[in-house]
Order: structure tokens, then C-alpha cells, then sequence
């Protein structure tokens, strides 16, 4: 294959992936659906790290010092980063860290992926639902990426013992999760017909 033929292939991978999500950020059942996915999936997630919790009342808001120095800063393990402020809203505490990016990230790619999901189903002619469900198995490793920021706490609720080489498995779910979102994202961007 020429390298002429690969970059083609890879500019209409893009642009058919680029007008599926703009499709689904036009119609306002789908971005419902984005909507309600992303600030949903975001919150277990911050809820599943620990960084919202219960909150004792009150409002505060209290913040390290030197808070870009230490935005990138490690915490117990990779992908995990040090809090930089504590927000606490009445019943709520929210820490804010640069996991909060990565959460907010990840929960994007998860509410695009069944946003256009969710285009797949309702354009059922258009993305051969009928004949293939490649759309819905398409949005499976967005709801199985969860499990990448707190596989080893899952263990732990699961009773599972594990060993250290398993729980070394875990730094690797994070960015495969992100590159799986991604690829379930194309894959559902070829079914949904912009035009409809």
C-alpha cells in the first residue's frame, strides 16, 4: 500500500469520524444523550478515585500552595496526581487534581461513543443494525473503562486476592481504555450517515 493511499484512507477515517460527531452534537437527542453520559460517568469517576465524597457542611475552598508546580506531581501510582484544592459545598468534597482532567477526558470519549451509539440505533438503515450490531459492541469498552482508575479497589470489593504482577496490569488499563474510546468511536463513526 502506497503511502498516497494511506494518508486518503486515514483523511476520510478523520473527516467521517469529525461529521458523525458533529451530527451528534447538532441533534439535540444525541447531545442530550452526551450530556447526561458525560456529567454521569464523570461523577463515578471522581466518586470511584475518592476525590467527591461527603462533605461535613459548609463551604470552603482551600488550595495547596504552588499549585501549578505540583499539578503533575505523583500520588500513590501512575495516572494518579496529588490533589491541588479541595472544594467543599455543603453536603459535598470535591478534590480537584489533574485527574479530574483525565476523568473529564475519558467521560467525554465515553458520552461520544453512546452518543453515536445511540445515532447508530436510531438510524438503523443507515448503519445496517439489522445485519450487524457493531455499533452497540462498539460502546463496550466505554462502559468497561471504569474499571482502569480503580481496577485494584474492584478486586478488593470482589474479595479477589491479587498479586503484585496483576495489580502492576493496572498503570497499562488507563491509556488502553482512552485508545479503545477512541477506536470505538471511529468504528461507530463509520455507521452513522451525516446526511440523515
Amino acid at each position: 500500500m502506497s503511502n498516497r493511499s494511506l494518508t486518503h484512507r486515514s483523511k476520510t477515517v478523520v473527516a467521517k469520524t469529525r461529521d458523525a460527531t458533529a451530527l451528534t452534537l447538532r441533534r439535540r437527542d444525541a447531545k442530550l444523550v452526551v450530556g447526561l453520559v458525560t456529567v454521569g460517568y464523570f461523577l463515578v469517576y471522581l466518586r470511584a478515585l475518592g476525590h467527591l465524597a461527603p462533605g461535613l457542611g459548609g463551604y470552603s475552598i482551600t488550595v495547596v500552595s504552588g499549585p501549578l508546580g505540583k499539578l503533575l506531581q505523583p500520588a500513590l501510582g501512575p495516572f494518579s496526581y496529588t490533589p491541588l484544592a479541595r472544594i467543599q459545598l455543603g453536603p459535598v468534597t470535591y478534590l480537584f487534581s489533574f485527574n479530574s482532567v483525565i476523568g473529564f477526558g475519558l467521560s467525554v470519549l465515553v458520552g461520544l461513543n453512546l452518543g453515536l451509539t445511540y445515532l447508530a440505533w436510531r438510524q438503523p438503515k443507515a448503519c445496517g443494525i439489522g445485519q450487524s450490531s457493531t455499533g452497540i459492541l462498539a460502546s463496550i469498552p466505554a462502559v468497561l473503562s471504569g474499571t482502569a482508575c480503580c481496577g485494584p479497589v474492584v478486586l478488593i470489593v470482589l474479595g479477589i486476592q491479587a498479586s503484585s504482577a496483576l495489580l502492576t496490569t493496572f498503570q497499562f488499563l488507563l491509556p488502553l481504555s482512552a485508545f479503545m474510546l477512541v477506536g470505538s468511536l471511529v468504528l461507530v463513526s463509520r455507521q452513522i450517515n451525516p446526511q440523515l
